[in-house]
């Protein structure tokens, strides 16, 4: 099994990137669907949905704007449970529709952060897009409109997710090896 070393951890294949691009491309197809004569706002939430949100509005046939947020609830490979916005929202979202994309989705805390502060905006309808869930993780009620990949609840790095900052240019996923 193809392993790589990202700062003091090893990390195992876990998702291959031939997987990944089946999944964005299921994602995009039923994006288009649902948004058929809809002009959605997507809020990408970086740092680590960027390969995924590229991707992904690549694959899209319809108009619509794009924006980011950065916002960060994580230090090392541990939850903070604390959301800080580190770059916000500028547009604005009365009567829009609007679909975050998230790279991953595991407690569900930035998640849910994030529809209650577009909710107080008055959007028409929020939407969430991610391209991978820890169902096991969850911990919130809202629901994810758009699931690429469900995964265990392992650490993972690769494809825009991160250790520290680093392992996000990997075109693979990995998982932590304990």
């Amino acid at each position: 099994m193809k392993k790589i070393k990202v700062k003091d951890k090893e990390f195992a294949l876990s998702i291959e990137a031939a997987e990944i691009e089946k999944a964005v491309v299921r994602l995009a197809d039923q994006i288009n669907k649902d948004m058929e004569g809809k002009v959605p706002l997507f809020i990408i939430i970086l740092n680590g949905a960027f390969i995924f949100a590229s991707d992904l509005l690549k694959k899209l046939n319809l108009p619509c704007e794009i924006t980011f947020v950065k916002l960060s609830s994580y230090t090392g490979t541990k939850t903070t449970h604390t959301v800080r916005e580190l770059i916000g929202l500028d547009e604005v979202l009365k009567d829009r529709s609007i679909i975050i994309i998230e790279d991953i989705i595991d407690t569900g805390i930035t998640i849910g952060h994030t529809i209650e502060t577009l909710k107080h905006l008055d959007a028409r309808e929020v939407k969430v897009a991610t391209l991978l869930f820890k169902p096991k993780a969850f911990q919130k009620s809202f629901d994810i409109d758009y699931i690429g990949i469900k995964i265990p609840n392992d650490f993972i790095v690769g494809y825009g997710l991160d250790y520290d900052g680093f392992g996000r240019n990997y075109p693979d996923i990995y998982k932590i090896v304990e």
